[in-house]
């Protein structure tokens, strides 16, 4: 567990219904990132997003920033740190009474990859991933492809893809699909928006695209509604923005 690690948390204000981690995209916890936290909140989830950016000064980047300027913060990140921020999220949650299956996790892009990171590696509740790339293939030699974890998916897990998505070629997400249905031993689905680009759940993106952006948050609050489990009714009993 990081001491130093910012995270970003929204507690409901009436019934708990669970726990998500919020995987940010490679710009880092920026408002878009915030206001997903606020609003799983807002649905009755208890909401964090660690700054996997930490130990670069938690940076965070504009949508038109020059991207080879994020890249250089890549080169300084694996998997290994990955998932060791996530535990310390995780376990800011435990802190806070929630056991692994009342914990979800969402992530978008370069977390939309690691949610699938973390269900293959950890035994959670649910997890989602939008647009998330490079489990097929690899990006670099410190995100290797990820598909041959299909076989030991821990957690069950929803992948959520823009078929207008460069990056994201759609054979691959019908390999993952495939993957998935032969050798996972959990729940798990994919869902393909035919007309979507990748960030289309963003609306500060112009790829943003309203409806599928609607529809893949239902459905993502339907596959934690289906697969966490119950939290006792309670009220919450900490402040936010306790660090992990």
């Amino acid at each position: 567990m990081c001491l130093a690690m910012r995270i970003h948390e929204a507690i409901p204000t009436g019934p708990v219904r669970g726990a998500v981690v919020v995987i940010q995209e490679a710009f880092g916890v920026n408002a878009h990132i915030e206001d997903l936290v606020q609003r799983l909140a807002d649905a009755g989830y208890h909401a964090v997003a660690p700054d996997l950016f930490h130990r670069q000064g938690g940076k965070v980047f504009g949508y038109t920033d020059d991207f080879a300027e994020i890249l250089k913060i890549f080169v300084e990140l694996d998997d290994t740190m990955v998932l060791a921020d996530l535990d310390a999220a995780i376990a800011h949650l435990h802190a806070a009474g929630f056991a692994n299956d009342q914990i979800g996790t969402v992530g978008f892009c370069f977390g939309g990859r690691a949610s699938f990171l973390l269900a293959a590696d950890r035994k959670l509740g649910a997890a989602v991933g939008f647009y998330g790339g490079g489990i097929v293939t690899e990006r670099s030699s410190n995100f290797p492809a990820l598909i041959q974890h299909c076989a030991t998916l821990q957690t069950p897990w929803l992948g959520l893809f823009g078929d207008a998505d460069g990056s994201i070629p759609v054979d691959t997400v019908e390999q993952l699909r495939e993957e998935l249905a032969a050798k996972a031993a959990v729940a798990n689905a994919i869902v393909r928006y035919p007309d979507a680009p990748h960030g289309f759940n963003c609306d500060r993106r112009a790829d943003y695209r309203p409806d599928d952006a609607a529809d893949a948050w239902a459905k993502t609050l339907d596959w934690f509604e289906t697969h966490l489990a119950r939290t006792p009714d309670r009220s919450p009993d900490r402040s936010p923005g306790q660090p992990a």
